[in-house]
């Protein structure tokens, strides 16, 4: 099984680009997936639109906050079609790598409404 650098770190800093270039960095949980690493978000984010925009991303090791821990790593990032089978792999993943704590977020996600907006984003480093 193909395995990236950040595998086990459990913030990355995903780095996205606005139309005139400037880098916006935003920490998110992720979890490997066949070589690659899978995030959810809000579909309705910057993000989403500046991925949407333009595929090259940069990611690296962070904390909770955002402090990067180690360099960044090009890569490229795909918005994931709704209700796709590499969406319900995503989703699996990141169940098992956060347990009860991711559980309990789409529990509340229901319940207020947010989870039809999420997004799954993979990405594959350079």
């Amino acid at each position: 099984m193909a395995t990236t650098p950040l595998d086990d770190a459990k913030y990355i800093s995903l780095r996205s680009y606005r139309r005139d270039g400037t880098p916006v960095d935003t920490p998110v949980w992720q979890a490997p997936l066949d070589g690659k690493l899978v995030v959810f978000t809000d579909g309705t984010s910057y993000k989403v639109k500046r991925i949407g925009r333009n595929p090259q991303v940069q990611v690296a090791r962070c904390d909770m906050r955002g402090k990067v821990l180690g360099p960044f790593m090009d890569g490229t990032c795909e918005i994931v079609p709704l209700g796709s089978e590499l969406e319900r792999q995503a989703y699996r993943a990141l169940n098992h790598k956060y347990g009860l704590v991711m559980r309990l977020g789409t529990v509340f996600a229901t319940l207020f409404g947010r989870v039809k907006r999420r997004r799954v984003l993979c990405i594959a480093l350079s």
